[in-house]
């Protein structure tokens, strides 16, 4: 396994640890429901160094973007950042990422899933014809989220940058508890706020960086937190993971992400005609978001029923909100069943046990 920089400071706040994307990564350290807590109402840290980050320059660096992304990319300027979608050849999705425009037409940052980093560089490299200058430079990245409703208020002493008048899904360049070229992104995937941080994986860089976020937030009770946590938070949202709610076989407008497939941006981009003649034809499946109605955890891979047992879809991904106190969970259903409040059944343990279908976010 693979170890990111902050690895032994997991380990020496006994963190349990576990493999996750290659990588060995904490998944809770005082328990999920108190960190998942800790960024609902004040702070928390999350490690994920573990993504990964594509360096694209050139002259041409937006037109591969263009042709590879569902989204428009052409709309960013200096300092924005997009979520957009690759999609694949076969109304599949390759992976979900963020776009971030350093300079607009020459220079962008593309940040993939873990487990997607070699998958996406090897299919943007078969697009790449127009020699764009690329550079993998996820082993030399470090990444810490610090998300909570207190995170930007907490760390504003360590940053000449106003966090507090940071749009959202926007960042700036500038220094970080005295290290430079840090980048600051007011993004994060809990849904309550907060910035990520981008910096070079060199010399004292995370020690310093580490140490000075958790002396800043010492008196708000700031938590490092694992990965169970973000799970949590981010289902409450009603937010997508790659490989549970959206992988090769889902596409964008079956997973309720039509809002980042424009279809009619005028730079073709893989797929489009399929999923032009999708948006045509209408989606036969759809991904629904539900809670149990009656005690039971749905969890990744359970079928879902109709009244008469009959099956109508699958859960892709399932927990006990710490929020709401009850199961919630996301999965695809055939589109006849998919409206709101329509009563569907999870079988859990060959029983099927009875759910509803609610809008997202759960909170």
């Amino acid at each position: 396994m693979k170890n990111t920089p902050f690895t032994e400071k997991h380990i020496a706040l006994g963190a349990r640890m576990a493999e996750f994307a290659g990588y060995n990564m904490p998944i809770s350290y005082t328990g999920i429901n108190d960190e998942h807590f800790a960024v609902r109402n004040s702070v928390g840290v999350f490690d994920v160094s573990h993504m990964g980050e594509f360096i694209l320059k050139g002259e041409n660096a937006l037109d591969l973007i263009q042709r590879t992304t569902s989204n428009d990319a052409s709309k960013l300027t200096d300092g924005q950042a997009q979520y957009s979608c690759l999609p694949n050849n076969e109304n599949g999705i390759v992976d979900d990422l963020i776009v971030y425009c350093i300079e607009k037409d020459k220079v962008y940052m593309l940040v993939v899933n873990a487990s997607n980093i070699e998958k996406d560089w090897n299919w943007l490299q078969q697009f790449n014809d127009k020699h764009v200058e690329m550079h993998n430079i996820s082993d030399e990245t470090a990444l810490l989220a610090i998300q909570g409703p207190d995170a930007c208020k907490i760390l504003q002493g360590l940053t000449p940058v106003d966090l507090q008048l940071m749009k959202y899904y926007t960042f700036q360049k500038s220094t970080f508890a005295g290290v430079d070229n840090v980048l600051i992104s007011a993004t994060g995937y809990t849904g309550s706020g907060g910035v990520e941080i981008y910096f070079e994986d060199k010399g004292d860089n995370a020690e310093k960086i580490w140490n000075a976020i958790f002396e800043a937030g010492k008196e708000a009770g700031i938590k490092p937190c694992g990965l169970g946590a973000r799970d949590t938070l981010r289902l409450e949202m009603g937010y997508c993971l790659y490989g549970n709610d959206i992988d090769d076989t889902t596409s964008t407008l079956e997973a309720g992400l039509g809002w980042i497939t424009k279809l009619k941006k005028t730079t073709p981009f893989t797929q489009q005609e399929k999923l032009i003649a999708q948006k045509e034809a209408g989606i036969t499946r759809k991904l629904i978001s539900f809670e149990m109605i009656d005690r039971g955890i749905p969890r990744h891979g359970y079928k879902i029923t109709d009244a008469a047992g009959k099956e109508i879809g699958v859960v892709t991904s399932g927990t006990q909100s710490p929020t709401l106190g009850r199961a919630i969970g996301l999965g695809y259903v055939a589109i006849d069943h998919s409206a709101l409040d329509t009563e569907i059944f999870i079988n859990i343990r060959d029983k099927n046990i009875k759910a509803k279908i609610v809008k997202a976010p759960f909170v």
